[in-house]
């Protein structure tokens, strides 16, 4: 019931076309019962009324109530589709934005697949809501309560026995539906969700299924699911074809019950005999108001599953949360790391311990160290995608927590190993950094990177669609793409996480020259596990284990016994030899 109470909230701007919804579908079927009615006394009078002026109201209540009774349902339809879409949109648009922020902390315990189908899929589903479940739940009882007083006015015997078979049906039916379907709904979206996700990872992974020989494995996965998915569909459509057969045999039986009834009255002239034919047809007509009911189950219980799939990741609180009174925008000139510790869980070792360091103005710092030393997570701190578990992270001496987060992500400039390039055009991944850049500023950063001489060549230029994830590139042209994308940013502050990692050592070299002069006036933090260009660097911390065991400049780490120094013996070392090789 609370979750059918919060989707009805989001009915509340709409309430009044709602309203009017909900008007036209009971004036369509009330029109309807008017001209099944009308017509059926205008055949049974028009066989023992011999003068045709007394046949002329019920022949113009006909025309009119068939008109009205196709303009209606357009109307309704008009209105409750466009209210049901504008409803739809703006839950899509709720729901991204709850979700938006609980990346990536909160949405690692989801797949993507998962994520998709509830942003999608699940959303669709409640749509029923109001079309398939309250719309015609309102209709049904206005309705029944219409035909009620209309056949009580004969007989109140026959009223309460059109009651109690409407009652049966709209009730009724219904409840067994509901009986028999009971947890398909959920089971069916589950299914659903599982299957979308197996169909993205194999897709995001067919190279690497394809290399190992496993691709058949995940086709049969797949193939499972889907039939598994196919028999609870398959349960549901035979639940549904018995609740229609169900619906005709009452809606029947109710007609010869009203008859058998009616005739012993016409009888005794309790009712005129050219009504009984308008009490067969009012009964039947009536029945379009209830026979939908039962189909209302089944969608409330698909929309209830999908509401609770939704709601279950709307409610997360996000693990890092706005401040409530923001400082206004940082300049973004000096970045302190004050004691910090970070685990990513709660209960589980600390990735980051007594981490201290200041990166003052326009200086350049270095955090280097072996893979899972902790370099990649100063990265996710500093923009806050995770908080410090103990200790502070501060911009120009403040608190980062103090800060509204797009102010203080605007004033960093960031460039990662896994930077993600949009399914776009070259221009459109560049004007993400900043939407109003002009060619000519785009152009400069793509030679400052050294692509300008590769983009000039493509057909289209900047034009040139860079596929998904950027793959028509390769690995150093799409991380080069990343960083003009961060210079372009023209932020004071520049983090760069393993920037270089996928360029060959010596066009590093060369990138790392230009990098050098970008660098001048922006307070850098550079963290790397390739040790090149380190004389550059004001200082370097060497992490290990998620602490820092070493600092100092290059000259100074390279003097001394240190982890700093056997790094780069091995790397240098590696350089050289790949020198030689080219």
């Amino acid at each position: 019931m609370t979750l059918f109470l919060r989707l009805l909230k989001f009915l509340s701007p709409f309430r009044w076309q709602v309203a009017l919804a909900i008007f036209l579908g009971c004036a369509t079927i009330a029109s309807n019962i008017a001209l099944l009615g009308t017509a059926a006394y205008l055949i049974a009078a028009a066989a023992i009324v011999p003068f045709l002026v007394l046949l002329t109201l019920p022949i113009y209540i006909v025309r009119f109530m068939g008109v009205l009774r196709a303009v209606s349902r357009y109307a309704e339809r008009l209105v409750a589709h466009n209210v049901t879409f504008r409803l739809l949109a703006k839950l899509r648009t709720f729901v991204y934005s709850h979700i938006e922020p609980l990346s990536p902390a909160r949405l690692l315990a989801y797949r993507s697949g998962d994520v998709l189908t509830r942003l999608v899929a699940d959303i669709e589903e409640l749509q029923h809501v109001y079309l398939r479940v309250i719309s015609p739940f309102i209709v049904a009882v206005v309705i029944a309560m219409l035909t009620f007083g209309l056949f009580y006015i004969f007989s109140p015997v026959l009223a309460w026995i059109a009651l109690a078979f409407l009652v049966a049906t709209g009730l009724g039916v219904p409840l067994l539906v509901g009986v028999l379907t009971r947890g398909l709904g959920k089971r069916q979206l589950v299914l659903r969700a599982e299957l979308n996700a197996q169909i993205v990872d194999g897709i995001q992974g067919v190279q690497d299924l394809l290399a190992c020989g496993r691709a058949g494995d995940q086709q049969q996965k797949i193939a499972d699911l889907d039939r598994a998915l196919g028999q609870i569909q398959g349960r549901m459509a035979l639940i549904a074809g018995l609740q229609q057969t169900m619906n005709d045999f009452l809606m029947n039986l109710a007609l010869w019950t009203i008859l058998i009834l009616a005739i012993p009255l016409v009888a005794t002239k309790v009712i005129n005999g050219v009504y009984l034919a308008f009490l067969a047809l009012v009964i039947l007509a009536s029945f379009e108001a209830v026979q939908p009911l039962a189909q209302a189950i089944q969608f409330l219980g698909h929309s209830l599953a999908a509401a609770e799939r939704l709601f279950g990741v709307i409610d997360v609180a996000p693990q890092v949360l706005e401040s409530a009174a923001p400082l206004p925008v940082p300049g973004g000139r000096t970045l302190e790391f004050d004691d910090v510790y970070f685990a990513y869980h709660p209960g589980e070792g600390e990735v980051l311990e007594r981490i201290a360091f200041v990166v003052h103005p326009g200086s350049r710092v270095a955090v280097v160290g072996p893979s899972g030393s902790g370099k990649s997570t100063l990265f996710r701190l500093a923009l806050r995608f995770w908080d410090p578990t103990r200790g502070t992270i501060r911009l120009d001496g403040q608190d980062i927590r103090k800060y509204a987060l797009s102010d203080l992500r605007s004033v960093i400039g960031t460039v990662a190993q896994d930077t993600h390039l949009f399914n776009g055009t070259i221009r459109d991944n560049l004007l993400l950094a900043r939407p109003v850049a002009s060619d000519s500023e785009m152009e400069q950063v793509l030679e400052q990177v050294q692509l300008s001489e590769f983009i000039n060549q493509l057909p289209n230029g900047l034009e040139t669609w860079v596929g998904e994830q950027g793959l028509r590139l390769s690995g150093g042209e799409r991380q080069r793409l990343a960083i003009a994308r961060a210079l372009l940013k023209n932020a004071p502050l520049l983090i760069l996480d393993e920037a270089t990692a996928n360029l060959d050592s010596l066009t590093e070299c060369a990138l790392l020259d230009a990098l050098d002069v970008l660098m001048r006036g922006r307070t850098t933090l550079m963290i790397t596990h390739r040790l090149i260009a380190m004389d550059r660097m004001d200082e370097i911390l060497v992490l290990d284990s998620g602490r820092v065991c070493e600092r100092g400049t290059h000259s100074q780490l390279l003097a001394a016994d240190s982890l700093y120094r056997r790094m780069f013996d091995v790397q240098n070392g590696m350089l050289a030899l790949e020198k030689q090789e080219k």
